[in-house]
C-alpha cells in the first residue's frame, strides 16, 4: 500500500526535475535564437535583450545560405545522425538481449568488455582509426563517420538496454517460444515493443554529441562534399575575425532538428528514465 503510495510521488518528481532540467538547459539555446536575429552591435551591447526594431536584422542567416553549402552539410549530418541511430538500437539491443537472455560461459566478461567502451574515450585511438580509414579508402566519405559513431554509441546502449532487457517476463517469452515463433520474431514482436522507451533513451543520449561533433568530422570527413553542419560552421570563425551573425544564424539552424527530433522523444524518453527509478 505505501508503496503504490509513493509511486506516483516519485513519478511527479522525476518529471519536475526533468522539466527543470530541461529548462535550465533551453536557457543557451534561447539566448542563441535571439541574437541570431539581431545586428552585431546589439548581440555585444543587449545579448539578452529580444531582438525589436532598431536590432532586427537577418544578416546572419543570409550569410550562411550565400557562404558554402549549407543544406549540403545539414543533409550530411542529417544522413549520419539517423543512420547511426539505426545501427546503434539494432546492433545494440540484439545484443543487450543476447545477454540478458541466454547464459553462457563468458557472458559477464563479454557485457563487461562491451561496457569498457564507456569508460575508454574513443577519441583515445584517433591516429589509429584514421589509419584504418585510409587503408581501407573510407576517408572522407560519410561511411567512415557512420562507423566510428555506431562504434562509439554501441557500449551505453548495450549497458542500458540489457538493463531492461531482464526486466521483460520470461512468461511471455516462453509462451511465444511454445507457439512457435523464432528467437527473431520473439526478439522483434515481443521485447522490442516493451522496451521502446528505454530505446528512445538511448537514441536521444547518442543523437545530441552525433549532431554536434566537430573532431571526427574535421578528421575524418573534411572535404567540402562530406562536411556536416558543425564542422561547415566553422568556416566563419575565423583567427582574427568571426561573423557572429552567421554564427549564431548556423547554430540556431542547426538546433532545430535536434529540438524536433527531441520532443518527439521526449514522452518515451520521460517513461524510459523513470520506469527504472519508480518501483
Amino acid at each position: 500500500m505505501n508503496k503504490a503510495r509513493r509511486n506516483p510521488l516519485n513519478t511527479a518528481l522525476a518529471h519536475v526535475v526533468l522539466i527543470t532540467y530541461t529548462v535550465i538547459a533551453l536557457f543557451p539555446v534561447f539566448v542563441i535564437l535571439i541574437n541570431s536575429f539581431k545586428t552585431r552591435k546589439a548581440i555585444f551591447r543587449e545579448p539578452l535583450a529580444m531582438p525589436n526594431a532598431d536590432s532586427f536584422s537577418l544578416i546572419g542567416y543570409q550569410t550562411v545560405l550565400k557562404q558554402g553549402d549549407f543544406f549540403l552539410y545539414f543533409q550530411n549530418s542529417m544522413i549520419v545522425t539517423v543512420a547511426t541511430l539505426f545501427f546503434v538500437l539494432l546492433f545494440g539491443a540484439m545484443a543487450a538481449f543476447a545477454l540478458a537472455e541466454y547464459r553462457f560461459k563468458g557472458n559477464t566478461l563479454m557485457g563487461l568488455y562491451l561496457a569498457l567502451g564507456i569508460m575508454i574515450p574513443i577519441r583515445i585511438g584517433t591516429v589509429a582509426i584514421l589509419d584504418l580509414m585510409v587503408s581501407t579508402g573510407l576517408v572522407n566519405t560519410l561511411m567512415a563517420l557512420i562507423l566510428v559513431y555506431t562504434a562509439q554509441g554501441l557500449p551505453l546502449a548495450v549497458f542500458i538496454l540489457s538493463e531492461f532487457m531482464r526486466q521483460v517476463s520470461d512468461d511471455l517469452k516462453n509462451a511465444g517460444r511454445i507457439d512457435g515463433l523464432s528467437e527473431y520474431t520473439i526478439f522483434f514482436r515481443l521485447v522490442l515493443p516493451l522496451v521502446r522507451p528505454s530505446l528512445a533513451t538511448v537514441a536521444v543520449f547518442n543523437m545530441i554529441p552525433i549532431w554536434n561533433d566537430l573532431w571526427f568530422p574535421l578528421i575524418l570527413a573534411p572535404a567540402e562534399a562530406t562536411k556536416t553542419l558543425t564542422l561547415g560552421s566553422q568556416v566563419f570563425i575565423g583567427q582574427f575575425v568571426t561573423d557572429w551573425n552567421a554564427v549564431l544564424s548556423a547554430l540556431s539552424m542547426a538546433i532545430l532538428p535536434v529540438m524536433i527530433l527531441y520532443m518527439i522523444f521526449s514522452r518515451q524518453l520521460i517513461r524510459g528514465i523513470t520506469s527504472g527509478a519508480v518501483k
